[in-house]
């Protein structure tokens, strides 16, 4: 079952005397989190609403309702922002990573089970996908000569593996 609300960043320090926060977002772009009206704390049960945000390099600065001085802002320190995943429609062949963690990762042709899709990373070039198998892990590119297909509510990931990704691979 999928999440209805998603883990979009953390509140990692004060900013300034006025009640702003630093936001490091956990989303593919700092610039994503710059559209929105408000966030929810506690995993989808609190919304509280921004009154302004922007960008300082990599981190995003908000100011939120009702925080209007620094001891404010401290409170709400460490806490996880959360958006409702119907606020988004995703490109087709996108998926928000929290719904591919987990998967499980199989041969498009032999059915084979390579492990489970624990962790997503980032190069630059491409996603990579960090695939876990009882104790051991490889990663893999996510890019289309690799990643055949995904179903995030069968979850199941199809591969055709690269030469020399897993032992048993050709």
């Amino acid at each position: 079952m999928q999440k209805r609300y998603l883990e979009a960043g953390q509140i990692v320090n004060t900013h300034g005397l006025k009640g702003e926060v630093s936001v490091m977002p956990w989303c593919d772009s700092p610039e994503f989190l710059m559209d929105f009206e408000g966030f929810y704390f506690d995993e989808g049960v609190t919304f509280i609403k921004a009154e302004s945000i922007r960008l300082n390099k990599s981190v995003v600065i908000m100011k939120f309702e009702g925080s209007d001085e620094i001891n404010d802002a401290m409170k709400l320190v460490k806490k996880v922002i959360y958006i409702d995943r119907e606020w988004i429609d995703l490109p087709e062949g996108s998926y928000f990573e929290q719904d591919l963690l987990g998967l499980s990762v199989e041969d498009a042709e032999s059915g084979l089970v390579y492990g489970v899709l624990g962790e997503v990373g980032r190069t630059g070039a491409n996603d990579i996908y960090r695939v876990d198998n009882g104790g051991s892990e490889v990663w893999i590119p996510a890019i289309k000569d690799v990643v055949k297909s995904v179903d995030v509510q069968g979850g199941k990931m199809l591969i055709t593996p690269l030469k020399g990704l897993f032992d048993d691979a050709d």
